[in-house]
């Protein structure tokens, strides 16, 4: 059996061959992240006589810079195993010497598929590569979006920090449109009470009563009144919060497309994961992407440590530690979102409530307690993805 280790790079790769034994077969080979480099690779290959039956292929999972190399080793019938960078720090460091360089870095990663002989790892369906950016996608203008509402948060702290006492949520409609047409305290005094109750009452489209969108609208006037905010340089922040609150608009506008693109992705999948308590279309939509085929799973525990959900454990000799935590070493997404189910899960499931319940009974921290419902979700979970009944997707069946 020949062992065939890529090291990585965004720009070019460098691809090295050992035997069973361990030992290098030839030179490494550097080429490109092009289809120049690719027919480079299939070249070196061909003059070892390396074939998809006599060659298993290693190499790190970087970034994103993998891909094409892992489905054009894929296509041409090669078991190839994409693993956690971790995995190769593991075998350099029981090295004394912790030289690091692409050609060491190639031979490292054959041996670990020759020592480990792990499993192949298998292709993405389209939909799933798609469903995994777009999830991603939207985690990162989730992020961004929380980003600007807090720098929103600031600004309003400085020129009007009565502001937030007002309404219960500032980036609501209503609040939306106050701070867009009337974002200062002096712009709030100068409008007339019964019009600023008028732009309240339609704003809201209704939820605030003709008699409640008075009261809002002296409630504002009164608070800008006794205003402790600053009086310098207002036009500047008011610039500012109007930009800002533009790019909170596209980031909703940019949302609602990605879900609404989720959806129809995950749908595809006939899965039945949105019958699971705390599990919405965007959460199934993450579970989807991130897990890809159930089957790389042995047990439910294995896809908890995928998820990084799995406590890490301090133990030497007599001593074990009493604290332990996340390990966090999976999928930041998965976990993210397995969370979020979790934490909905405690309150609104009626089995998982009781075993929230019983934690905090025992004394449990919040999030203690949070964490032992996220790991017992990912076992339903998993039961739910093998189960044909329940998740008759085509790469499934």
């Amino acid at each position: 059996m020949i062992y065939l280790g890529i090291d990585i790079g965004k720009r070019h790769h460098e691809a090295g061959l050992i035997n069973e034994s361990g030992n290098p077969i030839g030179k490494t080979i550097r080429f490109a992240n092009s289809k120049k480099g690719s027919e480079k690779l299939l070249t070196f290959l061909n003059q070892h006589q390396v074939t998809p039956e006599n060659c298993a292929c290693g190499m790190e999972a970087t970034g994103h810079y993998w891909l094409s190399l892992f489905s054009f080793l894929h296509q041409l019938g090669y078991k190839v195993t994409s693993f956690n960078p971790m995995q190769s720090d593991a075998l350099r460091n029981f090295y004394i010497r912790k030289t690091k360089t692409d050609i060491k870095d190639a031979y490292l990663i054959a041996q670990v598929i020759r020592i480990d002989s792990p499993e192949a790892t298998p292709f993405v369906q389209e939909d799933l590569l798609q469903l995994r950016h777009l999830e991603r996608l939207r985690y990162a203008l989730v992020d961004q979006s929380s980003d600007v509402k807090r720098k929103i948060i600031a600004l309003l702290d400085q020129v009007f920090p009565e502001y937030e006492q007002v309404f219960s949520d500032v980036f609501g409609l209503s609040s939306t449109e106050i701070l867009l047409n009337f974002t200062l305290p002096e712009d709030l005094l100068d409008i007339d009470t019964d019009k600023l109750a008028d732009v309240l009452y339609r704003v809201s489209k209704g939820r605030y009563g003709i008699t409640r969108a008075r009261w809002k609208a002296e409630q504002l006037k009164e608070s800008a009144q006794n205003t402790f905010g600053i009086s310098i340089g207002t036009e500047g922040f008011k610039m500012q919060i109007h930009l800002l609150l533009e790019q909170i608009a596209l980031f909703e506008k940019q949302l609602a497309q990605i879900e609404k693109e989720l959806k129809e992705l995950s749908d595809r999948q006939h899965h039945y994961l949105t019958t699971i308590t705390g599990v919405n279309d965007v959460t199934a939509a993450v579970l989807l992407g991130e897990v890809g085929s159930i089957d790389r799973f042995e047990h439910p525990k294995q896809l908890v440590a995928f998820a990084g959900l799995d406590a890490s454990v301090h133990q030497s000799g007599e001593f074990n530690g009493s604290k332990t935590k996340l390990s966090k070493r999976g999928s930041p997404y998965l976990r993210r979102a397995i969370w979020q189910a979790a934490f909905v899960a405690s309150f609104k499931d009626p089995a998982l409530s009781l075993y929230y319940q019983k934690l905090r009974e025992r004394g449990k921290a919040h999030g203690t307690a949070v964490g032992a419902v996220a790991r017992k979700l990912t076992h339903y979970i998993c039961h739910f993805k093998r189960s044909k009944a329940l998740c008759n997707s085509p790469s499934n069946q």
